[in-house]
């Protein structure tokens, strides 16, 4: 995947220090983001057909992205490959799976997933194959969620404060001494980390191949 552009903008900063560059907040910016997109495992930014391969061998198979988006200039492909017959097999949508939101559900949920597959398959109704590649776009195709630019503009804020990590400054008689959370790069507070729980992907919601 490409480099990322940054979820807030200088615009989106209002008033930042005299001294700081326009290279200082770019990286402020990236620095900002970086931290929301490692906390919540998402990318937001929106990614055109992309294509990946996930591990499969359950009923439902969850996209890593949110939000999913399918319409007619961006479909959605989904592949299996089977580990042994080395067929690979093309589904459709509403037939060989269901999708809801990030969620794909393999089968008919009419038949109990004990019912045997015929060939090439060899395993249980409605499971996935051991590999499946999935083509798709996801991300926000207009507008990045206001909380999570809110999030990065008040950590690209607090970088911008103290661009040299001092821990304080004295000059004749003024001295400052900086917050702990300006030192070495702003990191999420509890706060922010609760407001970004809901993007979040969990550790286990995802079994890469």
């Amino acid at each position: 995947m490409a480099s990322l552009p940054p979820l807030a903008t200088a615009a989106d900063l209002g008033t930042v220090p005299a001294s700081a560059s326009s290279a200082d907040i770019e990286l402020a910016l990236r620095w900002g983001s970086a931290r929301v997109r490692r906390f919540t495992g998402q990318v937001f930014t929106f990614v055109e057909n992309e294509t990946i391969e996930l591990g499969g061998g359950d009923r439902v198979l969850q996209l890593p992205q949110r939000p999913l988006v399918v319409d007619a200039t961006h479909p959605l492909t989904v592949v299996e490959i089977p580990g042994y017959a080395g067929v690979e097999i093309t589904l459709t949508e509403d037939t060989d799976f269901t999708r809801l939101g990030n969620e794909l559900t393999r089968g008919d949920p009419r038949y109990p997933v004990g019912r045997l597959m015929g060939w090439p398959w060899s395993r249980v109704q409605g499971v996935w194959a051991p590999k499946v590649r999935v083509t798709h776009s996801h991300g926000y195709v207009d507008e990045i969620p206001d909380d999570v630019v809110e999030i990065v503009v008040d950590l690209a804020k607090i970088n911008l404060s103290n661009p040299e990590n001092l821990r304080s400054v004295a000059i004749d008689d003024y001295s400052r001494t900086f917050a702990a959370e300006t030192i070495g790069g702003a990191r999420l507070s509890r706060d922010q980390k609760d407001d970004l729980r809901p993007y979040r992907r969990t550790a286990f919601s995802v079994k890469s191949s």
